[in-house]
């Protein structure tokens, strides 16, 4: 057993920076290629079920896996706190590699049913709740202080590059192979992530010398524990705030309201595709300026000063006259969100204790994954009643709620990043 839980202090603390040390590499690739998976799992999903099914049944498909991932979520940070972020991890990308093998060899054998197209999506569902909160927790647990602000942006870049290289993936292995075939190289991106994730040293947790925390109380009184943790920090409990009220306001008009706007405009698919890649490619630029940069100076002040730009800009979008402005407007807050919201992320990381990581974690997915998503058929029905105009600006105005949240506070303003050398907060 003390073989397979490693920990961080066979190298001295700070001794590389973090995109020259091997543990975080092999831990930054496992994640491409679970995450690569994910977007190849969702083409395959959603393309069977438009094979078997009409629009009533795929969209009950596609929304099935957001029912247990939103109840469970909270949970999964109990779990992962508990039972540890490692272990869980890894069982998390095992359980998902092995179910959608299962279902691969089903299709092959038959057609896929709706049923069993319903099956997968609530067992990823319920796998995610508990994944996405120990996943999410792991940079401060694989690196030092002073390099966590880097890392997230490693890791926001990973996540952009499998948006763009999961769905084209996914597109070519249902075209020439059929549904079998996809789900069955969805299970292998999966299983090529388990023997890199084994081999991923984790830092211990202060007063223990491993990697699992000690027992808690029983699973409620953790999760009450977590919360009550979090809305009594000066600095997560703003941030957490100001991401539940912002991500509410601003992703139902970036996505839905995205779509209906080009519809409005007569700009078509491309032009949607046009506004998606320039917001793409700014929340890339964002994250390659902390990779490259590590932790900024007055982290605090620029993420208030960021948020503001893309409240605005997100509202502006519906009010440009072009489809090149509308680009330009989507680059430019692709850049100041995608950088925002990793210093937030880092921040949050660096402020919290680590035995509360995987709660604080499942708070902050929740408000991302859960709540936020409840905006769309609430923008998509108040832009077909009075267009896309004044949506888009009464949903940027909501969000610039969560940019005075952030104003407001002290702690949010002078927070700072850890410098190289630094102690940990």
């Amino acid at each position: 057993m003390a073989s397979l839980v490693k920990t961080a202090h066979e190298r001295p603390a700070g001794l590389r920076p973090a995109y020259r040390d091997g543990n975080v590499l092999r831990w930054l690739a496992a994640f491409t290629l679970s995450l690569v998976g994910d977007g190849v799992y969702f083409v395959a999903l959603g393309w069977s079920a438009q094979k078997v099914a009409g629009p009533t049944e795929v969209g009950l498909v596609m929304a099935a896996g957001a029912l247990p991932r939103a109840l469970l979520m909270l949970g999964g940070g109990v779990a992962a706190d508990r039972w540890g972020l490692r272990r869980v991890v890894i069982a998390g990308d095992s359980v998902r590699c092995l179910f959608i093998l299962l279902v691969a060899a089903f299709v092959a054998v038959t057609a896929p049913a709706v049923w069993i197209l319903v099956t997968l999506a609530l067992v990823f569902g319920a796998v995610d709740a508990l994944f996405v909160p120990a996943v999410g927790a792991l940079p401060p647990r694989m690196t030092t202080p002073d390099q966590l602000a880097r890392l997230t942006g490693m890791k926001s870049l990973s996540m952009r590059f499998s948006q763009i290289v999961g769905p084209p993936i996914g597109g070519l292995t249902m075209g020439f192979g059929g549904a079998a075939t996809t789900f069955a190289v969805a299970g292998l991106l999966f299983a090529l992530s388990l023997p890199l994730l084994l081999t991923v040293r984790l830092r211990p947790l202060a007063g223990h010398g491993h990697e699992r925390p000690a027992a808690g109380a029983v699973p409620g009184t953790g999760l009450v524990d977590g919360l009550r943790y979090v809305r009594r920090h000066r600095l997560i409990g703003p941030l957490v705030v100001v991401t539940a009220i912002t991500e509410l306001g601003l992703i139902g008009i970036l996505n839905v309201g995205m779509v209906l706007l080009n519809s409005e405009r007569g700009w078509g698919p491309s032009g949607y595709g046009w506004i998606v890649s320039g917001f793409g490619a700014g929340a890339a630029a964002g994250a390659v300026l902390l990779t490259i940069a590590g932790g900024l100076p007055r982290a605090g002040r620029l993420f208030v000063g960021t948020l503001p730009v893309g409240c605005v800009g997100g509202a502006a979008i519906a009010l440009v006259p072009s489809l090149p402005l509308a680009v330009a407007l989507a680059t430019a807050v692709g850049a100041a969100m995608g950088l925002c919201g990793s210093l937030g992320n880092a921040l949050v990381q660096t402020a919290a204790d680590p035995a509360y990581l995987g709660r604080v974690t499942s708070v902050v997915m929740l408000s991302v994954l859960g709540l936020a998503p409840l905006s769309y058929p609430l923008v998509g029905a108040a832009i077909g009643a009075w267009g896309a105009a004044p949506v888009f600006v009464g949903c940027g105005a909501f969000a610039g709620i969560g940019a005075l949240v952030a104003l407001r506070s002290a702690a949010v303003r002078q927070a700072e990043l850890p410098r190289a050398g630094s102690a940990s907060p």
